[in-house]
């Protein structure tokens, strides 16, 4: 987890823009910190028809890109989306990752990051190896307040359930 980001998110509004892309496997260690870098430099740079974004991100359990913006000062157009897509197309290119697969889905189980595919969830329920307790990550949350109290969540009351 970086530091900072964590910091800075304090500071955003409940309603501040969030925008989550999963990657197919983690990150190594020894590149987190370089990802970080760049996930930070963009956020710096990131503009909307030239007004500066205020923005910020991370990279949480080497698996998950998060990229949040404050919408009070200046809203996230079509034309900044497109810049913060080709940003995530370019760090899959840079670390040979998938950050655009949404039929694997991401859960915590003892403390660690597991993938399942959408076609596995109904067998792998059924042999007990997750369960409606089993925390999954909805990548979907939009904003800061659902990120913090909503991105992880029990399969029971996840999106996820209707899989199985």
């Amino acid at each position: 987890m970086k530091e900072n980001y964590m910091q800075d998110l304090i500071a955003f509004p409940d309603a501040s823009r969030v925008w989550i892309y999963q990657s197919n496997k983690p990150f190594r260690e020894d590149d987190v910190d370089r990802v970080n870098a760049y996930i930070d430099r963009f956020a710096k740079e990131w503009t909307s028809h030239n007004l500066q974004l205020k923005a910020t991100g991370g990279l949480m359990h080497r698996h998950f890109v998060v990229l949040v913006v404050d919408e009070t000062r200046a809203g996230a157009s079509g034309c900044s989306i497109d810049k913060s897509v080709r940003f995530i197309q370019f760090l899959e290119q840079e670390f040979g990752q998938n950050l655009f697969d949404r039929l694997t889905f991401a859960y915590l189980k003892d403390k660690v990051v597991h993938l399942i595919h959408q076609s596995e969830m109904k067998q792998a329920y059924e042999a007990g190896r997750i369960s409606d307790e089993t925390l999954f990550f909805n990548n979907l949350v939009k904003t800061k307040q659902e990120y913090i109290d909503g991105w992880l969540v029990p399969l029971e009351k996840s999106w996820h359930k209707r899989m199985i």
